[in-house]
């Protein structure tokens, strides 16, 4: 029997109660975090920031069901993420979470076009229907002209631009992002972060955005710190 996904929100987007990693590698035991609570609401920016090997990525990655937390958990659009099976999680991730790396991650062989209808096509999809979703995504992020050119053939910005796009085609509950901007020179990282905040206020998309540039981190409306296996909120004056 096959397991249903609703990814309706009511409210909340993303919600991990008393979340805990801890890495394992023979008898050593590496803890990163524990008992972390976190929600975030549906449309809501949220920023999280602190030191490197904080633990900001690996949170991420458990919000997002890309790994396994040790204690705790995460709820995505309701749905509580270590109730369903792998596939079940995959095709919940699929429709109600949208993710932005650093690098772009986009496939080399495949044009712009291609790579932002992937994530409909898996959804189950026609390819009428992932081209047009697609295609009007990419020119609501300026890549109208490029929809035929491939990664190597865009800027880094573009490809950027492409990657958000591809992000957000599902209109997912929630776009996770690890660095989006990193890789970036400073003008051209604040073209996709506005892209972004534009895209999060028109589709009420929730946004939660690791970052390390605290003028970023000041623009949105929640701004969390993870240090020493503790996420506290920070003033946004304090930032």
């Amino acid at each position: 029997m096959s397991e249903t996904i609703d990814t309706t929100v009511q409210g909340e987007a993303i919600r991990a109660e008393g979340l805990g990693k801890t890495y394992a590698e023979g008898k050593l035991r590496t803890p990163v975090f524990d008992g972390l609570d976190l929600s975030v609401r549906t449309g809501e920016t949220v920023a999280i920031i602190g030191a490197s090997g904080a633990g900001k990525s690996t949170l991420l990655h458990l919000l997002g069901g890309l790994d396994t937390p040790t204690t705790g958990e995460v709820f995505v659009a309701g749905q509580k993420m270590s109730e369903l099976s792998d596939a079940a999680r995959g095709k919940l991730r699929n429709r109600a979470l949208g993710f932005v790396y650093q690098f772009h991650h986009l496939l080399p062989e495949f044009t712009a076009l291609e790579n932002v209808m992937l994530p409909v096509l898996v959804g189950g999809a026609s390819v009428e229907e992932a081209s047009q979703r697609a295609s009007t995504l990419l020119d609501q992020v300026g890549l109208a002209h490029r929809l035929d050119h491939k990664p190597g053939e865009l800027s880094g910005g573009e490809r950027q631009r492409a990657a958000v796009a591809r992000a957000l085609v599902n209109r997912p509950a929630c776009v996770l992002g690890d660095e989006p901007t990193g890789n970036l020179d400073d003008r051209t990282a604040g073209g996709v972060f506005e892209l972004m905040l534009d895209l999060n206020r028109e589709q009420k998309t929730s946004l939660v955005l690791v970052t390390h540039d605290r003028r970023l981190a000041r623009q949105l409306d929640r701004v969390l710190e993870l240090h020493e296996g503790k996420l506290r909120e920070v003033p946004i004056h304090d930032v």
